[in-house]
């Protein structure tokens, strides 16, 4: 075959290809043009639907989030009015909460018999009569309830130092496999005092009938502690929810102890202003002590007269004030 031939062939056919495309080009253009445009729809639904997916589970957890916050907000409500029918309980009440295991009927009759035993003391003393039945009265009514308070508050300090320990031990048990009712029978059998007693009796209550939630939740009514209502929340919770009980116990007991270490913090840092309002507040009395003590007849004048009658009353108004003032100012609710 001729080269001639064969290239006027190939040429004719490179033209005819090229007019074809040149003809197809805006319809091939189009359909591939089309072609996208199907394709970024389909995708733009499919991430519609993406999109509508995650705002419902977005929308879910807000939901179930807000559910869970009311019902914290429930719990706390009702655990704020039992902190505040406990916290204002009768002397019965204190007493069981100090651990005493008198009636207030003795202990009426102790602090009335120690008043009068003072009374009489400083009566033979040779003071006035009615000095002598104030300060009988003070050592019979004020004196057993500063008693009684202090060792409330000292058995509720010895119980915030065994509590987060507690936790950790019912933390082991229920990772190893005990149920809650054991960890807490556990805890009731061997924990340190006061803890042990506490829990025991919310062993007792759950064998009266009640559930783990409402005998954990009566241990506020013996031990009114902001630390014993989260245990009690945190139970209350779990027995509602579910959830990781370990966990969330576990982590309890992290947040008490940080709770404790902020609190020695500040009652460290606030010593020095604790100590300079007792010196403060001290100073006057020490003042006029010693001025009796040194010259009795200078001091006398503010007992047997009555503008000195006044002076004390108006002196004792503004100490107590000034008393209040630096107390507010160096007490920190943690």
């Amino acid at each position: 075959m001729d080269l001639t031939v064969a290239a006027i062939v190939v040429l004719a056919a490179i033209s005819a290809g090229a007019i074809t495309w040149g003809l197809l080009y805006n319809r091939l253009e189009v359909e591939k043009k089309t072609e996208n445009r199907v394709r970024r729809v389909k995708s733009a639904e499919t991430d519609r639907a993406k999109i509508k997916a995650s705002r419902d589970r977005i929308a879910e957890i807000s939901k179930r989030r807000k559910s869970v916050q009311d019902s914290l907000r429930d719990l706390e409500r009702k655990q704020v009015e039992k902190n505040r029918k406990a916290g204002s309980g009768s002397v019965k009440t204190r007493l069981i909460q100090a651990g005493l295991s008198i009636s207030p009927r003795q202990f009426f009759l102790m602090g009335g018999g120690f008043g009068l035993f003072i009374m009489l003391v400083v009566l033979l003393a040779g003071f006035n009569p009615l000095l002598c039945l104030g300060v009988g009265f003070i050592a019979g009514v004020g004196l057993p309830h500063f008693g009684l308070n202090y060792l409330l508050n000292r058995r509720k300090k010895k119980f915030l130092e065994e509590f987060p320990n507690a936790l950790d031990v019912m933390v082991r048990s229920i990772k190893s496999g005990l149920p809650l009712n054991d960890a807490l029978r556990l805890i009731a059998a061997d924990g340190q005092e006061p803890v042990r007693s506490e829990f025991r009796r919310a062993v007792e209550s759950q064998q009266m009938g009640l559930s783990v939630a409402d005998a954990c939740a009566r241990i506020i009514h013996t031990m009114p502690l902001q630390e014993v209502n989260f245990f009690s929340i945190v139970i209350a919770i779990q027995s509602q929810a579910g959830g990781n009980l370990s966990e969330a116990l576990a982590n309890l007991s992290r947040v008490l102890r940080e709770r404790r270490k902020m609190r020695a913090k500040v009652n460290a840092l606030s010593m020095e202003a604790k100590a300079s309002a007792v010196i403060i507040g001290a100073l006057p009395f020490i003042v006029a002590l010693l001025v009796y003590l040194t010259s009795p007849d200078y001091i006398s004048v503010l007992f047997n007269d009555v503008r000195g009658h006044i002076i004390l009353g108006v002196s004792g108004v503004w100490m107590s004030i000034g008393i209040l003032v630096m107390r507010n100012m160096i007490n920190f609710d943690i």
